[in-house]
């Protein structure tokens, strides 16, 4: 989950890398560094808390470095603190590096340092274990001492490494997580994520697993594990910095909840025809494809997990296809029936998140078809599928995500549709009724979107809670799942989603006086059942805000307050229903004063176990 970002040129590396910092900072927030090379020796600079506090320390120390590497953390081993921030370096200072992931058995190999070669570390953290390492295997030839460093470590990691012997070359290692050099005219880049390159260069090259680069300021060369030099044509990004900027809105949460009408548009047209019929272009999934399937799994964490609970009720519903719907953490340990009937889909923003890539490799192995639903172009997800459905969210900043799980929707609902033509589980009258009803739907998030100040209304009050429940039922329920999660993430309240018709078994034996109580009441056919459940909670003296589409004026008589969506067929009110609790969530966490796009404890991208 980490940022990381090195330079080599003739340009001043300091500007270059805290600038990259900025646009990774999303990554990780709870310490800040970098070292660059200085009169032969390698300075380092790191401190406690956000990128502000060492952009303050480099004021009292300039550099003009011409190559340096950069980190913004966000911790696994080791609290946070100046010690623990990054980079780290071996006990002579001779080498430093930087790291985002995880090293497994860094116990292990720290121990073999201290036995075999005295070392005595400094932090906490298993990269200083990495650094010592390469330390004392150093030959004279730093490429070659790292092919040799990382026959010993097993683990997850991006690196960046820099050996003050070698004061003209940078080297980046990746295995299982995100790293990209950029290309420069007599200049190069690494960093873990494309929009601390842009202002640079849009030429870059995605590395693959357990590969080696080295970097100087006029050649890129990549070795695979065999140390076989790998020629690759560089990847040409196609969207601009200024997309991920804020572009006047106080947070990138705000923006990106705005630009959901564009990124669900794109993701639907991008498949459409100009008859409006699903193609799925290089995604090949034939009626005899789909007879074969004796099972569908959708794995996911966190919110694209939700968004697999809407993608397992419409596949259901429209194809007739068995779906389990589990999270990636746990898939693997589970000895899940996959077999080369089976099709994996793996839904991801991302597509770095580690728990998913794992089941996704244990699914291969197991012989199933591996779809993804992905937002990022050549991602370590999307360079492994069989199959990938992109969304086209455009990048996401803000660490709760929005505009991913609406776009993920879109092509969950898609897949379903083009699964239930293509076995003639739904008619033709039902498949031109639902493209319709999703062609509508950027117009209604739209209309959503307008609403945005009666919604913060209600949000005031919220934010004085301390527990906060949504319930719901059939797809009121998975949606209920995410908008409590969005509060949780940004306002540190503690908010539970249950299924509504589940209180009466444990669960109302929480509610109280004056304790909020969101009710989704989307579902035509489970309205009125939502309106008992409003009132079993209402008789135990909770506040209830209701939200129903817009012809079921009835409850007005059973909530406090009431949020509204625009009617449409149950099975999509998932790309509706989200929007106001998305906006909800901001609010109360504006009103808490939170920094909303960097909750505390949580990082962008899992890149970890």
């Amino acid at each position: 989950m980490c940022g990381v970002m090195g330079y080599i040129g003739d340009e001043n590396a300091q500007d270059i890398i805290i600038e990259g910092l900025r646009k990774l900072e999303y990554r990780g927030y709870d310490s800040a560094g970098i070292v660059m090379v200085q009169d032969g020796k390698l300075v380092v600079h790191k401190k406690k808390g956000r990128l502000a506090n060492l952009e303050k320390e480099l004021e009292k120390h300039p550099n003009e470095s011409h190559i340096g590497i950069g980190h913004t953390r966000w911790a696994t081993h080791g609290a946070p603190s100046d010690v623990n921030a990054h980079p780290h370096t071996s006990m002579s200072g001779d080498v430093a590096l930087i790291h985002n992931g995880i090293i497994e058995n860094y116990l292990e190999i720290k121990e073999w340092l201290q036995r075999e070669h005295g070392s005595v570390f400094q932090s906490e953290t298993d990269t200083e274990v990495v650094a010592h390492l390469i330390s004392v295997l150093y030959n004279g030839d730093l490429l070659d001492t790292c092919f040799r460093a990382v026959e010993k470590m097993r683990g997850a990691y991006a690196l960046g490494i820099l050996h003050e012997n070698e004061p003209d070359k940078l080297i980046a290692i990746r295995k299982d997580s995100p790293l990209v050099i950029g290309l420069g005219e007599g200049s190069n880049y690494i960093a873990s994520d494309i929009p601390a390159l842009l202002k640079h260069t849009k030429d870059v090259l995605l590395i693959e697993n357990n590969e080696i680069v080295v970097i100087t300021k006029k050649s890129v060369t990549v070795y695979d594990g065999q140390r076989n030099v790998v020629e690759r044509a560089p990847y040409h990004v196609t969207w601009d910095a200024a997309t991920a900027e804020k572009e006047g809105y106080d947070h990138f949460m705000l923006k990106e909840i705005h630009e959901q009408p564009k990124g669900i548009r794109d993701t639907l047209v991008s498949r459409l025809d100009a008859q409006g019929n699903v193609k799925l272009d290089g995604i090949r999934l034939t009626k005899e494809d789909l007879e074969r399937l004796d099972r569908i799994y959708i794995v996911a964490c966190g919110t694209a997990y939700h968004a697999g609970l809407v993608g397992k009720y419409a596949i259901e519903r429209l194809a007739k296809i068995p779906v389990e719907v589990d999270v990636a953490s746990e898939f693997r340990y589970r000895d899940p029936f996959v077999s080369d009937r089976t099709l994996f889909i793996a839904v991801t923003q991302s597509g770095e998140t580690l728990d998913t890539l794992a089941a996704l490799r244990e699914a291969k192995n197991r012989g199933a078809r591996v779809l993804s639903v992905v937002n990022v172009v050549g991602s370590s997800i999307a360079r492994e599928s069989d199959d990938v459905f992109y969304t086209w969210a455009g990048p996401e900043i803000a660490v709760a995500s929005t505009k991913a799980y609406t776009t993920q929707l879109m092509c969950l609902y898609l897949l379903a549709i083009h699964m239930g033509r293509t076995l003639r589980t739904i008619s033709d009258e039902a498949y031109a009724l639902y493209i319709k009803e999703l062609t509508a739907m950027p117009d209604r998030i739209s209309g959503i979107l307008k609403q945005e100040n009666a919604i913060a209304a209600i949000a005031d009050g919220l934010h004085r809670k301390r527990d906060i429940f949504f319930i719901g039922r059939g797809l009121d329920s998975a949606v209920a799942y995410e908008g409590s999660l969005k509060l949780k993430e940004i306002s540190y309240i503690n908010s539970l989603a249950i299924a509504a018709g589940e209180l009466k078994h444990g669960t109302i034996a929480l509610i109280d006086d004056d304790v909020p109580v969101i009710a989704l009441a989307n579902q035509d056919a489970l309205f009125e059942k939502m309106l008992s459940n409003i009132q079993e909670v209402k008789a135990r003296g909770a506040r209830v805000i209701g939200m129903a589409k817009a012809h079921n004026k009835a409850i007005e008589q059973a909530a406090d307050q009431t949020l509204w969506i625009p009617d449409c067929e149950d099975i999509f009110t998932p790309l509706l229903s989200v929007v106001p609790l998305q906006i909800l969530a901001y609010y109360v966490a504006k009103l808490k004063g939170f920094d909303i796009d960097k909750p505390k404890n949580l990082a962008k991208s899992v890149t970890v176990e």
